[in-house]
């Protein structure tokens, strides 16, 4: 099945979804890979739904990637003698190591690291920023606050603190045990929840030993501000606008979405934007103006993938949110402003024989009007050079291995299709041409071109081009 787009859809699977035959027609309507959330998913019900994912993929014949979303860490304050209370801005209230029930003066936070790092000054945002504390006096065990905003508090409510370096990693106990778990049924991708320095993907990294890639999901100011060292060790991104919007101003996240897409443009990883994409999408069959907008917005950042949450996991329309995104995506991607976007925003190429080859192959591509790139990957790399290039013809990534073609069912503008590798030179093209025909990419008499490493099965070896015919059969000749 060949999409008529070339940026990636991403959907949460969850209770409005999570049956096989909700899968299957997630995936007719264009999903390309599905997320599953840890936050809200046991180890028993993710093995299901990977399970039944990949009877899916089974069935379709396509390559289906699975992200699993770490939740990371929650921090939370304590509960209340009355389970809520009414506070008022200018208010003393204090958060403290006393777990006794609250009032309306103060209440437990049962986070020491937080009681210990929280300065003078520093703001604690409660309920996804409804309730605004300033601190102004911390020892160690307590942090007196004013109330700044808001005048609502209750059992269990969220804590953000955007001016504040937690002196811990991203991985909580949970996520250790969920990874172990999500790691053992070969999930593709690993999201990681609340990065703030690059050292955070060092243990989920040893943990993985490349069984799966990690995607650093950039919501915190603390990964803003070093994002180009978060973008080096991560293999995605996702902006994560939901808890990027709470931990800052609002109106700072348009801005910051482009440049983190931008940036994970120029360093050729996969990015994803997410979060409120279809929001309304939960309870309408439509979505609205500015949503539809939004999307588009992502769509013409080049961004590889745009992503559903709660639209396709619990909403009452999630096949018709997918397909909405899809067609939202076509209409955008035929625009004739698309191609000029696109192509403004493209970077340097590393000075490297892939990145070359791979900006050599989208030249010729284009100037000689060929139907198709196609390039042989066995680790993924060559699949990342092409697509970081943004090529205005489809690019076709042929994999010996399933789990790869998996992998890179989340690139911009890659069709991965599963091929027994090449014996030889003549083969490889042999194989290119009839792929490119089979799959529909061309017809008898069209041209494609071929990157590969020669010798062949040489992982990050991308050194060779070559223009090929289609014969009228799908034979490939020079």
């Amino acid at each position: 099945m060949r999409r008529s787009r070339k940026v990636k859809i991403l959907a949460t699977l969850g209770p409005a979804s999570s049956d096989e035959v909700m899968i299957r027609k997630l995936f007719d309507a264009g999903a390309d890979v599905f997320r599953i959330n840890m936050s809200h998913t046991d180890h028993d019900s993710m093995r299901t739904l990977v399970g039944r994912i990949r009877k899916v993929e089974e069935e379709a014949g396509r390559p289906i990637g699975i992200l699993a979303d770490l939740q990371g860490p929650k921090l939370r304050v304590g509960k209340f003698a009355n389970g809520k209370e009414e506070l008022t801005v200018g208010q003393t209230f204090t958060l403290d190591d006393n777990a006794e029930l609250g009032t309306s003066s103060r209440v437990h936070l049962p986070h020491p690291e937080i009681l210990k790092s929280v300065q003078e000054g520093h703001r604690l945002l409660i309920d996804d920023g409804k309730l605004e504390l300033r601190a102004v006096k911390s020892d160690g065990k307590s942090i007196v606050c004013t109330v700044v905003a808001g005048n609502k508090i209750s059992d269990k409510k969220g804590v953000s603190l955007p001016d504040t370096d937690l002196p811990v990693g991203a991985l909580t106990e949970k996520d250790r045990k969920d990874l172990d778990a999500v790691l053992e049924t070969g999930v593709d991708w690993v999201a990681l929840s609340f990065i703030q320095r690059p050292e955070d993907l060092a243990e989920a990294r040893k943990i993985a030993q490349g069984r799966a890639l990690l995607m650093s999901k950039i919501e915190k100011p603390q990964a803003v501000a070093r994002l180009a060292e978060i973008i080096e060790l991560s293999d995605a991104l996702m902006v994560a606008r939901g808890d990027l919007g709470v931990e800052m101003p609002i109106e700072s996240v348009p801005g910051i979405q482009k440049q983190i897409t931008r940036a994970a443009r120029r360093a050729g990883k996969p990015v994803v934007v997410a979060t409120q994409m279809l929001e309304s999408m939960i309870t309408a069959p439509v979505p609205t103006r500015a949503e539809v907008s939004d999307v588009a917005t992502a769509v013409f950042e080049g961004a590889d993938a745009i992503m559903l949450s709660a639209e396709s996991a619990a909403g009452q329309y999630p096949v018709e949110s997918v397909a909405t995104m899809d067609r939202i995506a076509q209409q955008v991607e035929k625009d004739p402003t698309y191609p000029g976007i696109i192509n403004a925003q493209r970077s340097q190429p590393e000075a490297t024989g892939a990145d070359a080859i791979s900006l050599a192959a989208r030249e010729i591509a284009e100037t000689l009007k060929l139907s198709a790139i196609v390039t042989y990957t066995a680790s993924g790399t060559t699949g990342l050079r092409a697509a970081r290039e943004r090529p205005q013809v489809p690019i076709i990534a042929l994999s010996p291995i399933l789990a790869t073609a998996r992998r890179l069912s989340l690139l911009w503008g890659t069709h991965c299709v599963v091929s027994p590798d090449a014996v030889n030179l003549d083969d490889m093209v042999e194989r290119a041409c009839n792929v490119a025909f089979n799959e529909g990419f061309a017809t008898g008499g069209d041209r494609v071109i071929i990157t590969a490493g020669v010798p062949l099965r040489t992982p990050g070896s991308t050194n060779m081009l070559r223009i090929a015919y289609v014969g009228p059969e799908g034979k490939g000749s020079r």
